[in-house]
């Protein structure tokens, strides 16, 4: 039994023509004792005007048509192209679901967490992502098993088709108007058709099984700078939006073919961006308030007051004790807690304006901005735990924006109590979060103030940043007098 291992990548390179070269053949190519080994095989698909929504998922296609001609193994393996195996007997694990005789008839795929080499020991963008690709993913385990997460997953192949192909089933030509990419393999529409695909396979009644083993599967890189770390968040992000209002949303399709509870975990997904909202008005809105004396929470011996303490203080504690229990550590969670909301000030926020504005009909572009920090100092920055910006990103101005807002109402409220200690009572609240906010931003005052490198946040975000800090100020004080 062989696996065709589905090689894809986000960083297209556009081709022209078709290329198919059999590198390894079972039938003829032996190992040193005398063994057989899988077919290997090198296929190349032309890019035409397909859209970017197709590049991956139809290069997928195409080699799901490929491997049904030359090989038609049961089983098929896709992987990122800077991912590889770690785990030699992962196969000989994987065998063991699908020939499971009381589970195999519906099994739709496997599915082993993303992990990755080359972390630092901190995990400063929180690049492990404990709870997309082990926390979340365990919960589903139990609710029909988890989504799929692009790379990393054995599919059972009867999951995407029963179907006579051609030879020329390579082409692009060969999925015009056919139900390729629509109720057949890996699903067009949006940048995350591993999500799309894995929602629409369990609508379709198969299940599947999250399989964490204690020697990670497969390892692969991870960003190790804050631009590439926020550009990846906002694709996902947009293609978590384009699921949520597709014919097949989980708010509305998926409620019916999964049930309330699991179509929820699928929702939970989808409304990633919408965090943007909350998160926003928490970073800002206090704040400035406070800028302006006006006290918008209870008083500390309000009886609603620890209400705010139990869900602050309470929603903290749960994850930190979810996190720790899927072997992180304090300084990590710190790290990532804080990422959670650099992704919803920022990518979170850009991703909800341009799918708005692409709803419009109004033209985008997005922020595609290549690195100019070098790549060895990049690396060097990176395992030293310190925050890479370089480049003046559109996306670094709200956490610029946020950071000094913050920073102003926490010197603010000091000077406030000091002067008029009775305040304490009245801006506790609001003083608190302006100070949890300044402690998340460190690394930005650090890179504004402090840095000389190359990593330096650049002086022209912060100049915008600034200008833009003073206009909100401004107007806020102009809408409440």
């Amino acid at each position: 039994m062989f696996v065709p291992i589905l090689q894809n990548s986000y960083h297209f390179e556009i081709s022209y023509g078709l290329s198919k070269q059999v590198l390894l053949e079972s039938d003829k190519d032996k190992d040193v004792k005398g063994y057989s080994i899988p077919n290997l095989i090198y296929v190349s698909r032309e890019k035409r005007t397909a859209s970017l929504h197709h590049f991956k998922a139809g290069a997928l296609n195409a080699l799901l048509r490929v491997s049904k001609v030359m090989t038609n193994a049961p089983l098929i393996l896709t992987l990122d192209c800077d991912m590889y195996s770690n785990y030699p007997q992962t196969p000989q694990r994987i065998l063991c679901y699908f020939c499971d005789p009381l589970i195999k008839c519906k099994l739709g795929f496997v599915q082993f967490p993303q992990r990755y080499h080359g972390l630092n020991e901190d995990d400063i963008y929180g690049g492990d992502n404990v709870r997309t690709f082990r926390i979340l993913p365990s919960g589903l385990d139990g609710l029909g098993g988890p989504d799929n997460c692009g790379t990393g997953c054995f599919f059972n192949r009867r999951a995407f088709f029963v179907v006579e192909l051609a030879c020329h089933a390579i082409s692009c030509n060969y999925e015009y108007n056919t139900d390729w990419g629509s109720k057949i393999g890996i699903k067009y529409g949006t940048l995350v058709e591993d999500i799309y695909t894995g929602y629409m396979m369990q609508c379709e009644g198969w299940n599947s099984i999250f399989c964490s083993p204690e020697r990670p599967a497969f390892l692969g890189e991870v960003p190790i700078n804050l631009n590439d770390v926020l550009s990846q968040v906002k694709r996902w992000s947009f293609g978590h939006l384009e699921v949520l209002s597709c014919k097949y949303s989980p708010l509305t399709f998926g409620t019916k073919a999964l049930g309330l509870l699991r179509a929820n975990c699928y929702i939970h997904y989808v409304l990633w961006p919408i965090w943007c909202i909350p998160v926003t008005l928490y970073a800002c809105i206090p704040q400035l308030t406070l800028l302006n004396n006006i006290s918008i929470f209870p008083k500390v011996f309000d009886p609603w007051f620890f209400l705010y303490v139990f869900l602050f203080f309470g929603a903290y504690a749960h994850d930190f004790v979810q996190f720790v229990l899927f072997k992180g550590t304090a300084k990590r969670w710190w790290n990532d807690q804080r990422m959670w909301y650099v992704k919803a000030l920022s990518p979170y926020l850009f991703t909800s304006i341009e799918y708005l504005m692409k709803r419009l009909g109004i033209m985008t572009k997005g922020f595609n901005i290549t690195s100019k920090v070098a790549g060895q100092d990049e690396r060097k920055m990176y395992d030293q735990s310190v925050f890479t910006f370089g480049i003046p990103s559109p996306m670094f101005v709200p956490l610029v924006m946020v950071s000094i807002i913050n920073l102003m109402a926490f010197l603010k409220g000091i000077m406030t109590i000091i002067f008029r200690m009775e305040s304490l009572d009245e801006f506790f609240i609001q003083l608190f979060v302006a100070g949890f906010v300044v402690a998340n931003c460190l690394p930005i005052y650090e890179a504004m103030l402090l840095r000389y490198d190359h990593g330096r946040m650049p002086k022209r975000i912060v100049t915008t940043s600034v200008v833009l800090v003073g206009v909100l100020c401004i107007a806020f004080s102009l809408f409440v007098s």
